[in-house]
């Protein structure tokens, strides 16, 4: 059907809600268009989109459409998969509680058991419940660090990682089948209780998963002594931080936590910020606030569904110093290997994740600690792969793994990303530098004089729209069929087409790759610098990728922003 043909049949389903009737009355023609044209398809952590009527948008029948996928896909793995069930999470956003109560009552009238949270939690703990409760599969309502008008629905398989692709490809099909979302039958609510296929859960998760972060931290006797009144400040900016992070840092014995009041109840609007991404340091502004009233050594921050952190540092001066997703990384992978070496607890076998996209900086310290690093496609469900490789292998220890976007993991009974762990360990190496006389800033510093002045930067474009497909397609296309050999006058070393499967160095000898087909290339240079585009999996939205190495920190944002004129040059040629 054509998008004037879809409006128009959800125009004319009379048992549509009101709040969708007026939506679709007050569309203008591009809005119809952009909200009919395509579904929302899943992409590298399930699918997000804006809240309102239409196919691509994210909705009660949206969310009824892929959980009857999901409910099929699990029908075709057999009773015993029915009858293990699914756990179902959600955050703060508007609709997320009736979506997650929408996908259970789906989930029922077909016989499979939905365990579902009381009230929100953060995405970690979904991941942790569905091993927990050796569920089949997870569904978590979150649209992540996205801005108020937004929400999502992500899957997770049986290992509590995000979907892997032949399940996700396989749901995607059923979904696809599915031709009349208004014709999905659900369960009654209060029926399916009493039949015990929807369970509500909560504390009894919430203590099973505080008992398994108690070993997070690395030395305990660190927090002892230089933890218990250092000043941490946190957020959770309106979201499920704040269910588990202030219980976890008071088990590990951080006792000055400092929590902005303000942004620490559940709000769908996120008032007090213009978007709740700990990415940006505008998001920090309460924190800082905060901060300058007490001293704090720390300033830390969770997205809505808590899987995200970000980190602000206070320098000598007494400013606070708003730290990049990979200079987090770097910091949490030094202390852990750096903790491990001097208990005599590292691994011979030792192994860190991180994406294609984050930076090498965190390569060169594992490898000075003799790890190894393994780089995986963007998406944190292939780090949980490796993690579960490593347990079914016995090959290597896993210690860490991270992605640029501020997504970390240390302990991995959860199979995503984790900030509440992440807020532990990074209390934990604050403790660990004031116990030296230094801060977070001279940990950073250290590690730049150490191992190289690494600097980057991602620049995100949003196209948005059926134009906008097209012109992230011949971004794409341009840079795969026509890209220049050299930048910043600097040669190209090494091209990697993740989709090709190809690496082809500077002499034209091309070698496979191992990771799965990703629309991703990749150009690495002959002084080490290297730079990525790739279109985002869950947003209509292009990504550039920018990495230097320079003699010292202005030398290489000088190399990023040469790279970057450049690159912004070639896609408007």
């Amino acid at each position: 059907m054509t998008y004037q043909e879809q409006y128009q049949a959800w125009l004319n389903y009379a048992e549509l809600p009101d709040y969708l009737q007026e939506d679709l009355r007050n569309m203008d023609e591009k809005t119809k268009e952009d909200a009919f044209y395509t579904s929302l398809e899943f992409g590298t952590a399930g699918m997000r989109g804006l809240i309102g009527a239409g196919t691509n948008r994210i909705n009660i029948y949206v969310v009824r459409q892929a959980t009857e996928g999901l409910a099929r896909l699990i029908e075709s793995k057999g009773q015993e998969a029915k009858d293990r069930g699914v756990a179902i999470a959600y955050d703060s956003r508007h609709f997320s509680q009736e979506f997650a109560f929408d996908a259970a009552r789906v989930l029922a009238e077909h016989g499979i058991k939905a365990y579902v949270f009381e009230e929100l939690r953060p995405t970690p703990e979904l991941s942790f419940a569905v091993r927990h409760l050796q569920t089949v599969a997870g569904i978590m309502i979150t649209a992540s660090h996205n801005p108020a008008p937004y929400n999502g629905y992500k899957v997770y398989g049986e290992d509590g990682g995000q979907m892997p692709p032949a399940d996700a490809d396989a749901l995607t099909d059923y979904i696809r089948d599915i031709t009349d979302p208004f014709a999905i039958a659900v369960a009654d609510l209060e029926a399916a209780k009493e039949r015990n296929l929807i369970e509500v859960i909560g504390e009894a998760v919430d203590s099973e998963y505080l008992k398994e972060i108690k070993d997070v931290n690395i030395n305990q006797d660190l927090i002892n002594e230089y933890g218990r009144d250092m000043k941490i400040v946190f957020t959770p900016l309106h979201g499920t931080g704040e269910m588990l992070a202030r219980r976890a840092l008071a088990q590990a014995g951080f006792e000055s936590v400092q929590v902005v009041e303000s942004q620490a109840n559940p709000d769908p609007n996120f008032s007090t910020v213009k978007s709740p991404n700990p990415e940006s340091q505008s998001a920090f502004a309460l924190a800082e606030e905060l901060g300058r009233q007490v001293d704090a050594d720390v300033l830390v921050a969770t997205d809505p569904d808590a899987d995200r952190l970000g980190v602000e540092i206070r320098q000598a001066d007494g400013s606070y110093r708003n730290l990049s997703g990979n200079q987090i990384g770097a910091l949490i992978a030094k202390y852990i290997l750096e903790a491990h070496k001097q208990a005599g607890t590292l691994p011979a076998n030792a192994a860190l994740a991180k994406s294609i996209v984050s930076t090498e900086l965190v390569t060169k310290i594992a490898e000075s600690y003799g790890a190894t690093m393994f780089n995986v496609l963007t998406g944190f469900k292939f780090i949980a792969e490796k993690i579960q490789e490593f347990e079914e292998k016995h090959n290597h220890t896993y210690l860490f793994g991270f992605e640029e976007s501020f997504g970390y993991l240390i302990k991995p009974f959860v199979r995503d990303k984790d900030a509440i762990q992440a807020v532990l360990i990074v209390a934990e190496i604050a403790a660990y530098y004031r116990s030296k006389g230094l801060t977070l800033a001279d940990g950073i510093d250290q590690i730049f004089e150490e191992y190289g002045y690494y600097a980057e930067k991602t620049i995100s474009v949003t196209l948005s729209g059926v134009d906008g497909k097209a012109e992230i397609k011949k971004i794409m296309d341009k840079f795969r069929g026509n890209a220049p050999t050299e930048f910043n006058k600097t040669a190209i070393a090494l091209l990697e087409d993740f989709q090709e499967q190809t690496a082809t160095d500077k002499e034209g000898n091309v070698s496979a790759l191992t990771t799965p087909p990703s629309d991703v290339l990749k150009y690495t240079l002959t002084d080490d610098s290297w730079f990525a585009v790739r279109p985002s999996g869950t947003e209509p939205k292009i990504k550039f990728y920018i990495a230097t190495v320079g003699t010292d920190m202005a030398d290489a944002e000088a190399k990023i922003a040469a790279i970057e004129a450049e690159i912004n040059a070639f896609v408007k040629e």
